[in-house]
Formats: structure tokens, sequence, C-alpha cells
């Protein structure tokens, strides 16, 4: 079922474009233009012996993978309840749909990613096996955020309005245009500890671009907060998917 309903999303959103699924990659590509002339050439964000462009993106990738589940999840429950009024499902199975939309869009964009290897003639680290960790906590993160939210709308519809905002300074508060030590080391933990993606796109980084293994204490924390957000949505939503019903 979750294979049929990321069929059918992709289906539908991509049917009537003109450029398909270009657009997986336009957009993380015309955010990675900005940033370059913004943070690199105006606020001069150094890094170092990897080129801005590709440093930019690597953390550009996990954040549309985030931000496209995060919005197109919060919407799967209220966008299909006529579905979900006729035929008996687990609900938690609309998320995890956009979810794998959400996959498909960052696989065409790591492809994207190896033309920009090629573009600065440089190589992924040897240590790029130390991204596959972190691809779980991103995952588990993400779906963590996506139950809540997809609940949520259900029963306040004003979430729905708030969600471009939250993406919009999201992007920003999050270190995907510099790198995680432009965050006081007092308060990094912490930080990851709210938002694990900053573990996990410096981690991508130090991986693919530096040749370094993720900071384990950083990651640790990252992965630890990952499952409370996993199992905490998954827990809010099956308490308050009981009454979908009645509030549809």
């Amino acid at each position: 079922m979750v294979r049929a309903l990321a069929e059918r999303d992709l289906r539908a959103r991509y049917k009537q474009a003109v450029l398909g699924f270009a657009w997986a990659v336009l957009t993380p590509l015309a955010l990675c233009a900005i940033f370059t002339l913004v943070f690199h050439q105006a606020v001069r964000i150094e890094t170092g012996d990897v080129s801005y462009p590709l440093f930019a993106y690597v953390g550009l990738i996990v954040w549309q993978f985030f931000s496209n589940t995060m919005n197109q999840g919060a919407v799967s429950l209220a966008n299909n309840l006529s579905l979900l009024n006729k035929v008996y499902c687990p609900r938690e199975v609309f998320p995890l749909a956009t979810m794998l939309v959400a996959s498909v869009d960052m696989l065409i964009g790591i492809g994207v990613l190896g033309l920009l290897f090629l573009a600065t003639w440089t190589a992924p680290a040897a240590t790029f096996l130390w991204v596959l960790p972190l691809v779980l906590i991103q995952l588990a993160f993400t779906y963590g955020v996506a139950l809540v939210l997809s609940v949520a709308v259900v029963y306040l519809r004003d979430v729905r309005h708030l969600l471009p905002i939250i993406t919009q300074m999201g992007v920003f508060a999050t270190p995907v245009a510099y790198p995680l030590s432009r965050i006081p080391l007092k308060l990094q933990e912490i930080y990851c500890g709210i938002n694990p993606l900053g573990a996990v796109i410096e981690g991508y980084r130090r991986a693919l671009l530096y040749g370094q293994a993720p900071d384990l204490r950083l990651t640790l924390i990252a992965a630890a907060s990952a499952v409370v957000y996993l199992v905490g949505g998954y827990l809010v939503f099956k308490k308050l998917e009981t009454g979908i019903a009645d509030v549809a």
C-alpha cells in the first residue's frame, strides 16, 4: 500500500509538469546558487579545500528530504480522508508514503551530487560508508515529525498554514548554508538534541567531503534524539488517530 500511494503521489506531482522530475533538483540547485552568492561571497563562509557549492548542496539534499516529507506528510491524512473513511488500513502508511516519495527526490539529488563531484574534480572521501548510520538517524527523525504533523493537521488546520513559515525559517536555523562549527561549542550538544539534522548534515560532510568520521558524541546525541522523536511521534499518532474519523 505504501508503494501504491507513493506511485500515485509521484504521478500526480509530475504528470502535468513540463520539466517532470527535474523539479526535484531545480529547487536545491537554485538555493545552492543563492547560498553561494550570499553566504560564500558576502558573509565569507569558509569551507577549507572543499568548494562551497559542493559543501552547501550536501546540506540541501538532506534538508529537501526533510522539508518535503514534513510538508507533504503533514497533509497526507487530510488529503485522504475520503479513503480513510471507506477502507480500513494502518493510517501511519500515509506519511510513510510521502517519505518514500521524498526518498525518490533525494536519490535524484544524489545523482546531481555525483555530477558536482565531477565538475569540481573531486571524489567522495574513502570514509563515505559513515553515511549509512546517518541515514537511519535522518529517517527516524523525519518520520517521527511527519507522524505528529499529519495528525495535527487533521485536528488543527492552522498547522498547514504554519508549515511554510517553519520551512523558511528552518533552512536557516539548520546548518545547511554554514558549518555546525558556527554554533557555539557549548550549545552544539543541546542543538543536536533538538535538531538532529545538525549532526546528520555535519556528519555527511565529514564523511563525504573531508575524509573524517562523524563526531561520535554529537552523532550519538542525534541518534538518541531521533529515537525519542520517532517513538514519541508514533505514540502521539496512535493516541489521536482514533478520533480522525469524528473530526473529519
